[in-house]
């Protein structure tokens, strides 16, 4: 048996697979954000401790035997976050997270201190990555700073306290801005820009790799007789690229989640950072990734189904299934600011070229459709990076919707499949690295893709339409500076 956990942004998620990789129990607990300022987001790291605990409490509960069979546990966490540890590993402050738009100073002062930031990291500096946010920390709590003996991004600080040990991933690491990711090991030339040095960092480690065993005493607090290894475990994105078997090179999916990411594996290291494009490790080893991330996704349809008075349900079965473009207007789904390509959490989302005759209906298609354009921006930024995108796998809560899979693939110009997706996404990913680590098995063999529902084929004519539409929706892309928060 293998236990996965997904420490998220929303809820910790404790899943349990067998050896034939079915899903033999989940448990799940909510947390809560805490947002004190404008472009603040927090969490209290301990929140994170007694969620995973209560949650493997559960599952040992409702499943003794299961649990106490467990060999290897995997770790998914959400990216980016800043939880600063003093040299007694106590928490000196809530946890920045990775919607924080706090840094944006930080970010333009990192990158002028650090001229090389680009061609080392991959990476643009964003407010949402962790070293700008302890440039902030050392501007505005210098006291707090100066305490910090080590920083540790979220799922790193659960396995501390379920292991006693520190260990980071490469591609939860990759997202810190302090990684070298073409070298897989830290660049001491980033950790001095912003004030830090190896000794505050966590030991790197493969994510398929062993990385530490649960202590004896929460062993038997789960009826294990022996304490099961750890893997280096992965970033939520990365874990549910294991989950859906993308660890070979051109293996791609879109996740339309709250977020949106657009996913290819690749065998290099082959980063796009003017046009904001992620270019990470992946979490097994000599692989990588690039990714486009948006911040408003199936969220944007959910947003509209308040506003409507409505629920996404209904306003989908308004449109039935005809996938033919809307003529109607457009829609710039910013609502939270978007990363690639703009780089700007500022930015808002617009509807524009309203008439007297738009109902809800076509609103909604232009919602669907802004999403879509959304992506085929982020497409075009991994294609300048020389990554093509031939076809993808749809996954996240968008991904039920058969309509929008149909105009997806036709703005896409690539087929789209909904795959048969669990619900428990990262964390089933963490647990199949936590076999990797207890196993030693070949990734390839563990990391099968899931089967496929359904295909969504472009046709023609409507890609010509949205190719259209879309020229004329870059247009009105810069208006959403001009009316930024």
């Amino acid at each position: 048996m293998y236990l996965g956990l997904d420490i998220g942004t929303s809820s910790v998620k404790a899943v349990l697979i067998d050896g034939d990789d079915r899903v033999v129990a989940v448990a799940d607990r909510a947390l809560t954000v805490e947002r004190p300022q404008p472009l603040w987001s927090e969490q209290d790291p301990e929140s994170w401790i007694a969620a995973t605990l209560s949650a493997i409490d559960e599952l040992a509960a409702n499943h003794p035997r299961a649990v106490a069979a467990v060999a290897g546990v995997g770790l998914s966490g959400q990216m980016h976050g800043a939880v600063l540890l003093d040299a007694a590993d106590r928490v000196l402050r809530p946890c920045i997270l990775w919607n924080d738009g706090r840094s944006a100073a930080e970010c333009r002062t990192l990158e002028a201190a650090f001229p090389a930031l680009h061609a080392v990291t991959g990476n643009l500096a964003m407010p949402g990555f962790t070293a700008p946010k302890l440039m902030w920390v050392a501007t505005h709590e210098p006291e707090i700073f100066a305490e910090t003996a080590r920083v540790l991004l979220p799922k790193a600080f659960v396995r501390l306290r379920l292991t006693g040990e520190a260990f980071e991933d490469m591609s939860d690491a990759s997202g810190t801005l302090w990684l070298d990711p073409a070298k897989r090991d830290w660049s001491d030339a980033a950790l001095a820009a912003t004030g830090l040095s190896r000794a505050h960092m966590p030991k790197l480690v493969e994510g398929s790799a062993p990385a530490g065993r649960l202590l004896p005493e929460l062993a038997a607090r789960w009826g294990m007789a022996t304490p099961p290894v750890f893997a280096g475990g992965a970033g939520d994105n990365a874990a549910t690229a294991v989950g859906l078997g993308a660890i070979a090179p051109g293996d791609a999916f879109l996740s339309l989640g709250t977020s949106g990411v657009l996913w290819v594996t690749t065998d290099r290291f082959a980063p796009n950072p003017a046009s904001a494009v992620h270019a990470f490790a992946h979490c097994v080893p000599a692989t990588w990734h690039q990714m486009g991330v948006m911040l408003s996704a199936a969220s944007c349809l959910s947003w509209w189904a308040d506003v409507a008075g409505s629920t996404a349900g209904d306003l989908l079965a308004e449109l039935g299934d005809d996938p033919t473009p809307g003529a109607g207007p457009l829609f710039l789904p910013y609502l939270t600011g978007e990363r690639t390509p703009a780089n700007d959490p500022a930015l808002r989302a617009i509807f524009a070229g309203l008439g007297a005759g738009d109902d809800r209906a076509r609103l909604t298609r232009a919602v669907l459709e802004g999403v879509g354009h959304a992506v085929v921006d982020m497409r075009d930024a991994l294609a300048e990076a020389g990554t093509v995108v031939r076809e993808v796998d749809l996954v996240g809560g968008g991904s039920r919707s058969r309509l929008w899979a149909q105009i997806l693939a036709d703005q896409l110009e690539v087929p789209v499949h909904r795959v048969e997706e669990g619900a428990v996404g990262a964390a089933h990913g963490a647990a199949r690295l936590g076999r990797l680590a207890a196993t030693g098995e070949d990734p390839a063999t563990v990391c099968r893709r899931p089967r496929r529902l359904e295909s969504f084929l472009p046709d023609a004519a409507r890609v010509a339409t949205h190719r259209e539409t879309h020229a004329r929706w870059r247009r009105l892309a810069p208006f959403a500076k001009e009316i930024r928060s």
